[in-house]
């Protein structure tokens, strides 16, 4: 199952795995019934969740149902547990969504337009735009989910800038990446442009940078105020085994 998930990641055009996993995960899913496992998010019980990952796929990751990784469910959670998000329904910005996380956000803003999904280009985003360059006006939204993109983008710190400039005072974001807590400083070479190449260096095909311990001070750079929240050390074994988490801390930031 590992090397077919895999393959898949790595050979299928994304924007054709986006519009076609909310049918075809859900058949492999099949393959583990059971009740070891309970998505959060979607609420489905499964023996254990579908490996994911383009490199070294990670056992226990992908909820068949929604699509949730281990990084989805514990900002779920978060929101869920730490947050009166679905009573206040904040004007949400969402770059890059989820589809786990954007069912559960169309639901609470229903009857609602406060609700923005924004991709470069992917189908299932309300919004077309390079993160770089936001088209909304100043302070113009009160949250922002930003999940596992930066690595992506040329001038990360230009995104963090432009996030910060239509976030609200006293808004509140989560922007999560990939860091390598290893390393001390961020590691990039923008001359880096072939696919294995950058997949031998920054850990994926399309990834433009490594950051390090240092990712948290260059969102403080861009103006945030940064707390790195540790969050499923506070669920007991039991239950980090049961929503299959791991120790990837939250990025939450904040505007004053």
């Amino acid at each position: 199952m590992k090397k077919l998930i895999r393959w898949i990641l790595n050979h299928i055009p994304r924007s054709l795995l986006q519009r076609t996993a909310s049918w075809s995960v859900p058949l492999l899913g099949l393959l583990y019934i059971g009740r070891g496992r309970e998505c959060p998010v979607c609420g489905l019980r499964r023996r254990r969740f579908l490996p994911y990952g383009y490199v070294t796929p990670r056992e226990d990751a992908l909820c068949p149902r929604c699509l949730a990784l281990e990084r989805h469910r514990l900002l779920w959670l978060w929101i869920e547990r730490e947050t009166d998000f679905a009573a206040t329904r904040p004007r949400l910005l969402h770059i890059a969504p989820e589809v786990s996380l954007m069912r559960r956000f169309r639901r609470i803003y229903s009857d609602s337009g406060d609700y923005l999904t924004a991709d470069l280009c992917s189908p299932l985003a309300d919004m077309h735009f390079d993160v770089q360059r936001i088209p909304l006006a100043d302070e113009s939204v009160d949250a922002v989910i930003c999940n596992h993109l930066l690595e992506h983008v040329d001038d990360d710190r230009q995104a963090m800038r432009e996030l910060h400039r239509v976030m609200r005072r006293g808004g509140w974001g989560i922007m999560l990446s990939p860091v390598d807590e290893s390393r001390e400083e961020t590691f990039e070479d923008p001359t880096v442009t072939a696919p294995e190449e950058r997949t031998r260096l920054f850990g994926q095909y399309d990834h433009r940078r490594v950051y390090g311990r240092d990712y948290a001070d260059r969102l403080r750079e861009a103006g945030f105020e940064v707390e790195v929240e540790h969050y499923a050390r506070r669920f007991c074994d039991d239950d980090r085994r049961r929503y299959a988490l791991t120790d990837e801390p939250l990025y939450i930031v904040r505007r004053r």
